[in-house]
């Protein structure tokens, strides 16, 4: 069952906000801007949010957001998601939801541009904010799997994917260099303890209020491991001295950006793949991503 066929609605929303929760049943009920593709999120009253998961794999992040973000948000200098409720599956909908603290600021991707400084400031604190998570205590994580789309894992979990997606592009992308980048990150592994990783540090997942970075959202990918899946920020949003202030503030070993790379190739292969051909737009991004992680 997906989106699609629940057909996630602000009525919908508002439904189970009337029968599980009916205190809050007069806020108002706004979906937020540039919606995800894993929940659908609506701002409740001026202080809460409600997020809908639109299927049942991604449903399996909920119970987890709401037992560990308690736990790592003390350990962090950035906002993250507070859990303040969690929603029950009913006849309107079959699975577990949230309602959270609403986090102010606005989504990178809401901005269509970002200036040069701006960036070498996220950079450098977005950088210091996977390093405070790398320190917590990883003993109450989960290690990857299907609740985070492993997450964490090492890459050969997509081996067999990005081989086929590559070889799909070979008349869009350099291949042979892809391949080769990809067998070379294949060679190498995370020789250390596993740490906290967020699973899914995208741009649309960090906010942005008065010309700063304050905080971090959408931790249902979060477990355990290699911290390489963290880093494809380096190519999808970062650039020129942006990029290599996120990556000196790191201090990471060289394989662990190989694998990173690699982490961003596929994604940007696999995101190539989906598109047809009057998408251009989004084509001629995911072609750059990949061109500057073959190259840069």
């Amino acid at each position: 069952m997906t989106s699609d066929s629940l057909n996630i609605t602000t009525q919908l929303a508002q439904e189970l906000i009337q029968e599980q929760f009916p205190k809050f049943a007069r806020l108002t009920l706004q979906p937020v801007a540039r919606q995800g593709h894993d929940n659908r999120t609506f701002r409740l009253g001026e202080e809460m949010s409600i997020r809908l998961p639109t299927a049942e794999s991604y449903a399996l992040k909920v119970p987890k957001e709401q037992e560990l973000l308690p736990f790592l948000a003390p350990h962090l200098s950035l906002s993250i998601p507070s859990p303040l409720f969690m929603g029950k599956p009913s006849k309107y909908y079959p699975w577990p939801w949230s309602i959270y603290q609403w986090l102010p600021g606005k989504s990178a991707n809401e901005f269509t541009a970002v200036e040069d400084n701006l960036l070498e400031s996220i950079a450098y604190d977005l950088a210091q904010f996977l390093r405070e998570l790398h320190r917590i205590d990883p003993s109450h994580g989960p290690t990857p799997g299907l609740h985070n789309w492993w997450r964490g894992d090492h890459i050969r979990v997509y081996d067999a994917e990005a081989r086929t997606y590559i070889a799909a592009l070979s008349k869009v992308i350099n291949s042979d260099q892809a391949l080769d980048l990809w067998e070379n990150a294949m060679a190498t592994q995370w020789k250390k303890e596993p740490v906290w990783i967020h699973g899914d540090m995208a741009y649309g997942n960090i906010l942005l209020q008065e010309g700063k970075l304050t905080g971090v959202i959408d931790f249902g990918g979060m477990g355990i491991g290699d911290p390489a899946c963290d880093l494809v920020m380096a190519w999808t949003f970062f650039k020129g001295k942006s990029r290599e202030i996120f990556k000196q503030s790191l201090s990471l070993d060289n394989n662990t950006w190989l694998r990173a790379k690699a982490w961003a190739l596929w994604k940007a292969a696999f995101e190539l793949c989906q598109l047809d051909d009057t998408e251009t737009q989004k084509a001629f991004l995911h072609k750059k991503i990949i061109s500057d992680v073959l190259t840069a």
